[in-house]
């Protein structure tokens, strides 16, 4: 039995977060390497598990455009060792504090790609995320007040891997017909047939809903919608006064219980919520302890680096001014590990046999 899709992105999520909590590459780099890992042990063949390695490009195409920003833009940075001075565009009084060209310093190269570095490693995990939970199984799992908006969601998400498996196999087919499937030409003439199936698919999606009554809702008494709405708006409005306040000194003693009763609120309104949706459940997916499991190394992960960031922040953060090589702090590498827990403790799926 497979993992519900809901911890593994719990679990990716929590290396997001803890990725957020660092600029060191070497911490970086054992996310990425750890979340590379669970999702090559552990991803299925289906079309939208293919994406990890589309997140993966893109996130080296972030950090390529920092680094070039930063070289082409400036920086606030200041440095003394000089890389290249690239020809100076000289810019109107209004445009201070930008500039074209110029000196382009070591450290200021060095604290951009430590920069895109730490979104790129966010990128990766939500990618893991996507190889690893199936997209129509967590649609099945959200509860019945998100199921809108979870289609549109999952929608959403499922594009990309299908569009992936498209262009694959439509180059596939031109080798073998020994047509061209590179360059400008080759993209132009894959590019029509694709677009052709992402319409088809997206007809067939809208005749399979309407078949199915998608959209179908049953009556609810008018004083349940108004207390639904005023749950819902009123635990969200806690939710993000409650998080501010943990973000702000100030706000250290109100930002806790604020931010549980807004997601208590938030809970309660959902749950009435879901009487409007006439739907069940075929075979639902259990929280079992495999679960609880992939769901808790992940948070593990978020809570570790982010008291370590708390604790000694400078360990975290490799110094650039001056620079000096970054190193790899031992207990927070060590928290980042337990990030491999479900590539042991969970089952790898059995691939099926073809006959």
């Amino acid at each position: 039995m497979s993992v519900h899709p809901g911890a593994w992105w719990v679990w990716a999520l929590g290396l997001g977060t803890a990725a957020t909590r660092t600029t060191d590459p070497l911490l970086l780099g054992l996310l990425i390497a750890a979340s590379a890992y669970v999702v090559a042990t552990h991803r299925s063949p289906a079309p939208w598990s293919r994406s990890y390695t589309a997140f993966a490009r893109l996130a080296l195409a972030v950090i390529l455009v920092r680094v070039l920003f930063a070289v082409a833009l400036g920086s606030p940075i200041p440095g003394t060792h000089t890389l290249l001075t690239l020809p100076e565009v000289p810019l109107p009084h209004w445009a201070q504090g930008i500039r074209l060209g110029g000196k382009v310093t070591a450290e200021s190269v060095v604290f951009a790609a430590y920069d895109g570095l730490k979104l790129a490693t966010l990128l990766i995990c939500v990618g893991a995320a996507n190889a690893l939970a199936s997209p129509s199984r967590l649609l099945k799992s959200l509860p019945g007040a998100l199921y809108e908006t979870g289609v549109a969601v999952v929608v959403a998400l499922t594009f990309a891997p299908h569009l992936i498996a498209d262009v694959q196999r439509l180059r596939a087919a031109r080798r073998l017909r020994g047509r061209p499937d590179r360059g400008v030409r080759g993209l132009l003439q894959v590019g029509l047939p694709v677009l052709e199936g992402a319409l088809e698919r997206s007809v067939s999606l809208a005749a399979a809903m309407e078949a199915r009554g998608y959209g179908r809702t049953a009556e609810v008494p008018a004083p349940v919608r108004r207390t639904t709405a005023a749950l819902t708006l009123g635990g969200l409005l806690g939710v993000c006064a409650g998080t501010y306040g943990l973000l702000t000194a100030e706000g250290g003693v109100y930002g806790l219980p604020l931010l549980l009763a807004g997601v208590v609120a938030a809970l309660a309104g959902l749950r009435l919520g879901g009487r409007r949706s006439l739907r069940t459940r075929y075979r639902p997916d259990p929280w079992d302890a495999r679960a609880w499991l992939v769901t808790g190394s992940g948070v593990a992960v978020a809570a570790l680096l982010t008291l370590a960031s708390v604790r000694d922040p400078g360990a975290l953060h490799p110094g650039v001014v001056p620079l000096v090589p970054p190193t790899l702090p031992v207990w927070p590498a060590a928290s980042v590990l337990l990030a491999l827990l479900p590539a042991f403790a969970v089952p790898q799926p059995v691939p099926r046999e073809h006959s």
